[in-house]
């Protein structure tokens, strides 16, 4: 498969700058594989797909606010800092994007907040807006993380224009959010209500939780047209022995195991044993899945509507198909779906 082979026309007006009302109110698309079929439902409506023992597969990451506005000294000049990851706990060091770049250069000191009380200086440069930050905090570590906390905002996605708003720290997180570490939604988890997942419970459906800290490299465009050239960054991923023992039940048993999530699918398929079951996991994957792909955990899978060329849509045309899903897109153009990370959901069984 080729880049080319995924691009399609998305009116931007389908792009979903707020959530729907309720989360499991927003719509659902179903897409049969043995049937080729596709149904227009609502997300509350995925309990009637599923029965006892099936599993659903939760990503349980939390969404940090990863967003910081400092200024630059002496000019003062406006300075976006996007955090990535936190490379040594001790030297408060950081893994950053910084917006705009060009003004930023090493030996340069960035101060955050009204009284200025945090200050990080710029010790390297990583890529052309990447940058590795030293944070200077007089404090304790624990003070310095609710400092940054305090400071930071939910890192809503770029293609939302509007200001974040009380609402998207909510929002911008599932509810079943643990571990923290993302700083990006697994947003297929943001249409579970707390009643639903009662309800799935009820019904007897189990629930398998991974840990996958979704980084901006999920998001990152693929700038060749031979997918096998194309390099993902990684993302650290966790599976504990719990997960593994339902998860390998179901298969045993034959059950419907649904990835909620690209991430959800891209943890387990990181760690399938040699006897197609899976395994345990502490580590980090930069697996990149495209057509042709054999999965060999997650039977079902739960996806928003993804933007043209994206390795999500990817993952999703390798799982259902690529005619099928470039059919089912179609559709939701059509039928004016909202796409992307507060978009409508597919579920493909």
């Amino acid at each position: 498969m080729k880049l080319s082979h995924f691009d399609f026309e998305l009116p931007e007006e389908l792009l979903a700058e707020y959530p729907a009302e309720n989360r499991d109110e927003s719509r659902l698309m179903v897409l049969n594989r043995k049937d080729q079929t596709i149904e227009h439902r609502q997300f509350k409506d995925i309990i009637d797909y599923f029965d006892e023992d099936d599993v659903m597969i939760l990503n349980n990451t939390k969404v940090f606010p990863a967003r910081l506005f400092g200024n630059k000294e002496k000019t003062g000049a406006r300075i976006e800092v996007f955090l990535l990851r936190e490379l040594n706990e001790e030297q408060r060091l950081w893994d950053v994007l910084v917006d705009p770049a060009r003004k930023i250069r090493i030996g340069n000191k960035l101060y955050f907040g009204d009284d200025e009380s945090l200050v990080a200086e710029v010790i390297d440069n990583t890529t052309s807006r990447g940058r590795t930050l030293r944070f200077l905090y007089d404090g304790s570590y624990s003070e310095f993380r609710k400092k940054l906390t305090s400071l930071g905002e939910t890192p809503l996605p770029k293609y939302i224009k509007r200001d974040v708003e009380p609402e998207d720290e909510e929002r911008y997180q599932t509810i079943f959010a643990k571990k923290e570490g993302a700083v990006a939604a697994p947003t297929a988890g943001m249409h579970f209500s707390k009643h639903l997942l009662k309800r799935l419970e009820i019904k007897g459906v189990d629930f398998a939780e991974v840990t996958l800290h979704v980084g901006l490299g999920t998001f990152n465009s693929v700038e060749v047209e031979d997918l096998s050239k194309h390099k993902m960054d990684s993302e650290e991923v966790t599976i504990g022995p719990e997960t593994v023992e339902t998860i390998n039940k179901a298969l045993k048993n034959r059950r419907r195991i649904c990835a909620v999530g690209t991430t959800a699918m891209r943890a387990v398929e990181s760690a399938v044993s040699s006897n197609q079951t899976l395994n345990e996991i502490d580590g980090w994957t930069n697996k990149f899945i495209f057509p042709p792909y054999d999965f060999s955990i997650a039977n079902a899978m739960i996806t928003n509507f993804h933007t043209p060329k994206s390795t999500l849509m990817m993952m999703t045309s390798a799982f259902a198909g690529h005619d099928f899903v470039m059919r089912a897109y179609e559709e939701a153009v059509k039928e004016k779906y909202k796409f992307y990370s507060y978009g409508d959901a597919m579920l493909i069984i």
